[in-house]
């Protein structure tokens, strides 16, 4: 039986050429994907890792890559939208490429009439960051938390346990990370409203969501080294979020609004 087909589906913050990026489980996952539209919103390969560190490439790496291609030949449209580490892709935004278009940002309509502003999210940084020597500590500090997180996820495996974030658990109990993620989450809600729209689907600060405020809709895809998530919208337009297995973790209610046509455009 083949899985079902979702309208649109949104990932991002993939990381690919990082040791933190679980590669394998996201090969998976797109593996299992059918979909009319794919959302890449940024840091899909890590060029500010594999600038500064030795790049790790193999065989999960590449089965993405293969994914990915796949599905562009099987008909789904690809959409880059490109971060702040492949910030390198963005000169080529506004191009349709052979396999994908690349957009700075772009408008997704759903098929319940909700339009959403699509993009990475490191434009909210001047608003949401501390500067300085504290955000170059947090930094420093998130990435010693990263490799606790997989090898607190190797032993798991060994001991046939499901995946766990180490790193999503901590997080949740600090305050300025918590002051954080809520700052990052006004400012985008916030773009959206001013620019007309009905929300925003977002990614960069590796915490995945999905609610309503205020009347508009925040989407946040997650990641693939802590949150192992993504965005879709299912054929009637509802939005849910699922983990790399498929699973449900959140989801939204229909609009009621006239159906409208697919549509994806520069915003």
């Amino acid at each position: 039986m083949l899985p079902p087909r979702h309208r649109a589906v949104f990932i991002s913050d993939v990381h690919l050429g990082s040791r933190h990026c679980h590669a394998a489980e996201l090969a998976d996952f797109l593996g299992g994907l059918r979909c009319g539209q794919l959302y890449l919103v940024g840091d899909i390969v890590d060029f500010w890792w594999m600038a500064q560190r030795r790049a790790t490439w193999g065989t999960a790496q590449q089965r993405v890559v293969e994914a990915l291609h796949a599905l562009a030949r099987s008909g789904t449209e690809l959409v880059y939208v490109p971060g702040n580490h492949d910030r390198p892709v963005r000169r080529y935004c506004g191009l349709v490429l052979p396999a994908m278009q690349v957009r700075r940002r772009a408008i997704h309509a759903t098929t319940d009439g909700r339009r959403l502003l699509v993009v990475h999210g490191d434009d909210y940084d001047g608003v949401t960051h501390f500067g300085g020597l504290q955000e170059r500590f947090g930094d420093w500090l998130y990435y010693r938390i990263l490799t606790g997180n997989r090898l607190t996820n190797a032993a798991r495996r060994r001991l046939g346990l499901r995946y766990w974030s180490l790193a999503d658990w901590i997080k949740r109990r600090s305050t300025a990370a918590e002051r954080y993620i809520e700052r990052f989450v006004q400012a985008g809600l916030e773009d959206a409203r001013r620019r007309g729209l009905d929300g925003i689907v977002c990614g960069h600060i590796h915490r995945a969501g999905l609610f309503e405020r205020d009347g508009l809709v925040y989407a946040n895809d997650g990641d693939w080294v802590e949150s192992l998530t993504a965005l879709v919208e299912d054929a009637d337009g509802g939005l849910r979020l699922v983990g790399h297995r498929g699973d449900t973790l959140a989801s939204l209610p229909l609009l009621e609004r006239p159906a409208v046509s697919p549509v994806t455009r520069a915003a």
